[in-house]
């Protein structure tokens, strides 16, 4: 029996650590007025009427704090990159020169910094959220395991083991938020 709880534990811990690398991924979106090319995962280009990813059908590079270059291994995707830039709304108009497209981050006012900030907080909320569930569903599996004769003694310590790393975890997210909302609102 000891060996499900530790599997129960095991996998609210490996959920926990998911929820985490979510947020750490969904927070590199969230541009601080540098130039990132994280900021076009998610933007798919029509390639031959397959949706591809941008990084597949171009070499994306950062020239400096501030610019993306976009180099489409075909010169025929350059369109095709350009609007699906334009369609993604990442609020950035893409400069097409004929051979590269360029993105250039515009400085971020402080009104635009602070709604910035408050989307951190948001996806640390979605996080918390996450990482609460699986605190949930741990805890069901252990009392359903109570039912079935586990020692009611084993099950509280394992409640509050789970209870421990979600702690950890809502911790770790505050760290994570407060770190990316010191970077936005430093100009």
């Amino acid at each position: 029996m000891s060996e499900t709880i530790e599997e129960i534990q095991m996998e609210a811990e490996d959920g926990m650590n998911k929820a985490i690398v979510h947020l750490e991924n969904e927070l590199v979106k969230i541009r601080a007025g540098k130039a990132s090319p994280l900021i076009l995962d998610g933007i798919m280009v029509n390639y031959y009427d397959n949706p591809t990813p941008v990084n597949q059908v171009a070499n994306v590079s950062i020239l400096d704090a501030r610019t993306l270059s976009i180099q489409p291994f075909e010169k025929a995707m350059l369109a095709e990159i350009d609007k699906a830039i334009m369609a993604a709304n990442i609020g950035i108009t893409p400069q097409n020169d004929g051979t590269n497209i360029r993105l250039f981050m515009p400085p971020l006012t402080e009104d635009r910094r602070k709604e910035l900030a408050k989307n951190v907080f948001a996806e640390g909320e979605h996080a918390k959220i996450s990482i609460r569930n699986i605190r949930r569903d741990a805890m069901e599996g252990i009392k359903k395991m109570q039912k079935d004769g586990l020692s009611e003694d084993v099950a509280k310590g394992s409640e509050k083991d789970i209870q421990t790393a979600t702690d950890s975890f809502s911790a770790k997210v505050d760290t994570i938020c407060q770190a990316k909302e010191k970077e936005l609102l430093t100009v």
